[in-house]
């Protein structure tokens, strides 16, 4: 579970420490306190796209660190999938956010990835806000709750890896279905650009040989007068003493002296090994003369195939050395026009094999969403129910579709919210509130076969008030015995039924706004129930409905 919280830095949030406790946790505050950049500091630290507008005015950098505790299985392996280590239990994620736009992410202090931090937020938190509502109106999500409820992922992915080998299939043998006049044509084609490249005999590293080749041809007159200086410092003239006969008189100076001291005999052993090793490279370079010369018709063959392969490089957009696996690749293609009867019939049955599997793990994945949605549908109209929708109607239509990436299937939720309607799509009769409803239905009835640990409803609450608003404050409690939830709230009826209360308030200091976050005390929880009851003026009559209130809840 999320165990604290840290924010520095984010919008009007100068710097702030939350400690989350098990069990229903609410936070409630005036409008514009700050009650959405608690959300935006969560989603951030998940890994989630944030904007650099978030950065607190006259800042750099914002930074969010939070930490869970207990965290469950599946974050544990991907943790060590991930190549991260457990440290007993604990998790700490952060994220700086710089006004550059980039990020800095760790996990348990070691530098990671946004795309790490959200493989494993995915885990940890889930987070239903007002958006999330409204994605019911696009039937195209119906089908992900039904996968979820049903745990389909299994047979999912099995389907589209089948899926895919056939859809590789099926488009190499719509390459192959050309006329015959097109197909002619590209034989024609790639017949001249065979035998161009085959006769071209374009060798692996070739050009590069054949530069270094031109480039010693080209120089033959620097590289003469060179050896020719190395040869004269070895050999002397009539100006100046060589080396060798510096070397030589100086080996025998050293003889000299080492009859007088047998000491100096290892540096006349040494001098004599440079003497002979200064003659043979004498030797070497004098012959290395006597073989160089001049060869105009080697350098005019050099820039005839330089040339050539320059051609080739750039008629077929492809690197000199990368010629010899394009002609693999021309000879192949060629192969299967030539062949393309045979080919086309080997194709035409590896597709039908790859459909007829493809169908049968879609037909298996269809037989297990009917099943698992009629029992969804029971059981999210049930929480509906009780959530003040009495007569309430969910239906999960069917509809055969074309082979997608998840199925055959088409999904839509249809819903009838008062006796006597016929059940339609919900994005045509749907209200805010029944949307609400219907979201928090199957947010719980989903949280029975969810491994995460944290729930965040963010404005769960919307366009419902009264007893709804109790209800869905009860159902917030039964779900926070398993799980532990966090519920952004303006209605007086759930924050009276928490078990851990959080004032989010904003002061103006020196001209600039600060929001700052409290556990609330019970005598301060009574005080922002009456706030939320009465408004600006509170009232005696508020606080004492707000004691009442956490009274009969056990507060």
């Amino acid at each position: 579970m999320l165990l604290t919280l840290y924010i520095e830095n984010v919008a009007v949030i100068d710097k702030t420490s939350i400690e989350f406790k098990p069990g229903l946790n609410v936070l409630t505050g005036e409008t514009g306190a700050g009650k959405s950049i608690i959300i935006d500091a969560i989603n951030a630290v998940m890994g989630h796209r944030t904007s650099k507008e978030i950065i607190r005015t006259g800042e750099q950098t914002a930074f969010v660190s939070a930490q869970f505790e207990n965290i469950n299985d599946e974050v544990l392996k991907k943790l060590e999938d991930l190549g991260f280590c457990d440290d007993e239990g604990t998790l700490v994620l952060q994220r700086t956010l710089s006004a550059s736009g980039k990020s800095v992410c760790k996990i348990n202090g070691r530098p990671a990835t946004v795309s790490m931090l959200r493989e494993l937020s995915g885990n940890l938190i889930n987070i239903h806000g007002q958006h999330e509502s409204y994605e019911l109106f696009s039937p195209d999500t119906h089908i992900d709750y039904i996968d979820r409820y049903g745990r389909c992922e299994e047979l999912l992915a099995d389907y589209q890896e089948k899926y895919g080998r056939y859809k590789i299939l099926k488009k190499k043998l719509d390459e192959a279905n050309t006329d015959d006049t097109a197909r002619l044509h590209e034989i024609d084609l790639l017949t001249f650009q065979v035998n161009e490249l085959t006769q071209a005999e374009v060798r692996q590293g070739e050009e590069e040989q054949l530069r270094a080749e031109r480039t010693s041809l080209m120089s033959v007159e620097k590289i003469s007068s060179l050896l020719n200086d190395a040869k004269n410092s070895l050999y002397g003239s009539d100006n100046f003493t060589g080396g060798i006969d510096c070397v030589d008189s100086a080996c025998s100076d050293i003889q000299r002296a080492s009859e007088y001291n047998a000491e100096y005999s290892s540096v006349f052993d040494a001098l004599s090994d440079a003497y002979y090793n200064l003659r043979d490279c004498a030797e070497s370079i004098s012959d290395a003369i006597d073989n160089l010369e001049s060869d105009p018709q080697r350098l005019e063959e050099i820039e005839e195939r330089l040339d050539l392969l320059s051609t080739l490089s750039r008629k077929y957009d492809c690197p000199c050395d990368e010629l010899d696996s394009l002609l693999q690749k021309l000879e192949t293609r060629l192969e299967e026009l030539v062949n393309y009867d045979k080919n086309r019939d080997e194709l035409i049955n590896a597709v039908r094999k790859a459909e007829d599997e493809t169908l049968k793990a879609a037909e298996k994945l269809s037989k297990l969403r009917r099943k698992s949605a009629e029992e969804f549908a029971k059981r999210v109209k049930d929480e509906m129910s009780y959530l003040n929708m009495p007569s309430v109607v969910l239906e999960t239509r069917f509809k055969r579709t074309e082979l997608t990436s998840k199925g055959y299937d088409g999904v839509e939720f249809l819903i009838s919210a008062n006796p006597g309607e016929t059940p339609r799509p919900v994005a045509k009769i749907a209200s805010g509130g029944e949307l609400s409803r219907m979201m928090l239905a199957i947010k719980t009835v989903l949280s029975h076969s969810d491994t995460v640990d944290t729930l965040i409803f963010d404005e769960v609450d919307t366009g419902i008030s009264g007893s709804a608003a109790q209800k869905v404050g009860f159902k917030l409690r039964q779900v926070a015995k398993e799980r532990q939830v966090l519920c952004v709230t303006h209605q007086a009826q759930i924050a009276a039924l928490a078990d851990n209360h959080y004032l989010i308030s904003k002061q103006i200091d020196g001209g600039r706004t600060f929001t700052d976050v409290s556990l609330l005390d019970r005598e301060g929880r009574k005080n922002e129930l009456a706030r939320i009851i009465g408004g600006v003026n509170v009232t005696d009559a508020a606080l004492s409905h707000a004691e009442a209130m956490l009274s009969e809840n056990g507060n």
